[in-house]
């Protein structure tokens, strides 16, 4: 399939217009997201291969079981086609275990289980550095309404429920992730799906495989740590791996 005029390029994909109204191609690249520590995007050999796979497993997992996403179908190894959604401005993060900027802001101890999964959201701007904000902030400038909040949340519940449910299954631990939203219309009524992508660039993933005997030399029960080769064996291990793409990498973390 052709692609068509590029509507947007961020730090790991770029959007084309799709071939026909109200659709986009999605182009996963091999950049990475920057980080603190590497400020400017470095190209990961075939990230953005893994990547695809990825989000079209998790996506395609939740149109499955009545969960709406921008998701139709993937194209090739880098391309997705998607539906087109108006973006929200508010990047939702679920935490179900301290880590990152909760423990800094909190002081709670990085692997700690929280009480129950907690949602957070930040105001998608880069500049800022991507601050976290209240409802009231959302609210007030009219990022999004209250009722959109209702549903954001309630969104992003059911994908923890799933995506904690899958990564278990394969000994991994989901500590935290964020989605976008967007909004679609259908006639007159809107409706929220999730959009972006669902893959370890946007997952904190903890391996739990290695932990069978319980407690280490002193004592001290044992922690799962962060997948080595984050892509690679989250795809080996959901199944999804792609034939000749190898690589060692670590993930992009969430704040």
């Amino acid at each position: 399939m052709a692609r068509r005029k590029k509507v947007y390029e961020g730090k790991a994909k770029i959007l084309y217009e799709g071939p026909e109204p109200g659709t986009l191609i999605q182009y996963f690249k091999d950049d990475s997201a920057p980080t603190a520590a590497v400020p400017a995007p470095a190209a990961v050999e075939g990230k953005g291969v893994l990547n695809n796979r990825l989000s079209e497993f998790f996506m395609a997992g939740l149109n499955s079981v009545g969960v709406p996403t921008h998701f139709i179908r993937r194209l090739n190894m880098r391309e997705q086609l998607v539906r087109m959604a108006e973006i929200i401005p508010v990047e939702v993060v679920v935490r179900n275990f301290a880590a990152g900027d909760i423990s800094t802001r909190l002081g709670i101890p990085e692997g700690t289980p929280l009480p129950r999964p907690i949602v957070e959201y930040y105001y998608k701007d880069e500049r800022l550095g991507t601050p976290l904000v209240s409802e009231e902030h959302v609210i007030a400038f009219n990022w999004a309404s209250q009722q959109d909040l209702d549903d954001m949340v309630a969104l992003a519940l059911r994908v923890n429920d799933f995506l904690s449910g899958v990564m278990m299954g394969v000994g991994i631990r989901l500590a935290d992730f964020r989605l976008e939203v967007g909004r679609v219309w259908e006639g007159d009524y809107m409706r929220l799906i999730v959009a972006d992508e669902i893959s370890p660039d946007s997952c904190r993933l903890w391996d739990m495989r290695g932990l069978q005997d319980g407690q280490d030399r002193e004592g001290t029960p044992r922690e799962p740590g962060p997948l080595a080769d984050v892509y690679t064996e989250l795809a080996r291990r959901l199944g999804v791996m792609p034939s000749n793409v190898t690589h060692t990498t670590k993930p992009t973390l969430i704040n």
